[in-house]
């Protein structure tokens, strides 16, 4: 079992694979830091009208933070699609089954259309420098007018990964601390050496 994306613990609970739970809470981490940096990067540059070294650097790190949350979600997605992941737990109902399913393929949906959008915008628009360091490679034409649309569209799918992060969030809490079964210690860090 060890070889797939799926490992069962002495006690024979089934958890998912190191690299599995790696891959979840690098994305954690970088959503959890990209979603706040993208609003306040947004609020001092758009709303402030606040445009110096600080908001270059945070517009550098959030454009850097979302290249690199499209190469994890993307090697996640290749990862489990070719080790797969472990039954459902079987104590869940069937409609919390379809729904974490749902979930779950709404995140990795829209974990790799957000960053796309948001490098569709920066070709649009142009402003592909990188902490003044080197500019990224544009991916269409110049058209600023486009660019204000395509951010729009990766604003709104940013809502959406917070709103898809947050029935998550719920979902295992909600198993964790009220229903007590193993849904949530599946993906712990430190899974199948809790009991």
């Amino acid at each position: 079992m060890e070889d797939r994306n799926i490992r069962a613990d002495p006690a024979g609970e089934v958890t998912y694979s190191v690299a599995a739970r790696r891959f979840h809470w690098w994305t954690v981490l970088l959503v959890a830091t990209q979603i706040p940096l993208g609003l306040y990067m947004a609020y001092r540059g758009n709303k402030l009208d606040i445009w110096d070294g600080v908001t270059n650097t945070l517009y550098s790190s959030h454009k850097t933070l979302g290249m690199i949350i499209f190469l994890i979600v993307l090697a996640r997605l290749i990862y489990r699609l070719a080790l797969g992941a472990p039954p459902d737990e079987p104590t869940i109902e069937r409609w919390q089954s379809i729904a974490s399913h749902l979930n779950h393929w709404g995140l990795y949906l829209m974990l790799l259309i957000v960053p796309v959008l948001g490098y569709i915008g920066i070709s649009l628009y142009p402003a592909l420098d990188i902490f003044g360091l080197f500019s990224l490679p544009g991916i269409v034409a110049p058209n600023q007018d486009a660019a204000s649309r395509v951010f729009y569209w990766h604003w709104l799918g940013a809502v959406a990964v917070a709103l898809l992060v947050g029935v998550h969030v719920a979902a295992a809490l909600f198993h964790y601390v009220i229903r007590k079964d193993g849904v949530m210690r599946r993906m712990l860090v430190r899974a199948g050496r809790l009991s």
